[in-house]
C-alpha cells in the first residue's frame, strides 16, 4: 500500500489548511504524524475506516477534524485556526488495525511529508 499526501502551504495564523492522504490499497486506522522544527515525532490524529473511530492530540482537539472519503480511499485533515507552533512536516500513515497508536512505528505504511507553514 502506498500513501499520497498532499495539501501542504504556507499560511498565516488562524487560517485553515486541508491535508489529503489518499491510499493505494486497503488499511485501516490512518492518520498523521508531525515533526516539528527541533523536535521529535508527534501523534496528531488518526480515523479508522472500519469502525469510524477517531483519535486527536489534545494540541489539536476543537481546531482539527479528521474525515473519510470511501469512494476515493481518501483520508483529510481539516486544520483549522493555525497557530505557528502547528508548523511543520506532516506525515501521513496507515496500518491494517483498527487501532490506533501514538507511536509512529506502529504504522506500516508511512507516506511522504507534505509541508505546513503558519506565519504570525
Amino acid at each position: 500500500v502506498q500513501l499520497q499526501a498532499s495539501g501542504g502551504g504556507k499560511v498565516k495564523a488562524g487560517d485553515s489548511l486541508r491535508l489529503s492522504c489518499t491510499a493505494s490499497g486497503p488499511t485501516d486506522a490512518t492518520g498523521w504524524f508531525r515533526q516539528r522544527p527541533g523536535k521529535e515525532r508527534e501523534f496528531v490524529s488518526a480515523i479508522a475506516w472500519s469502525t469510524g473511530n477517531m483519535w486527536h492530540a489534545d494540541s489539536v482537539k476543537g481546531r482539527f477534524t479528521i474525515s473519510v472519503d470511501n469512494t476515493e480511499r481518501t483520508v483529510y485533515l481539516q486544520m483549522n485556526n493555525l497557530r505557528p507552533d502547528d508548523t511543520a512536516a506532516y506525515i501521513c500513515v496507515a496500518r491494517p488495525q483498527s487501532t490506533w497508536s501514538a507511536v509512529i512505528w506502529d504504522y506500516k505504511y508511512w507516506g511522504q511529508g507534505t509541508q505546513v507553514t503558519v506565519s504570525s
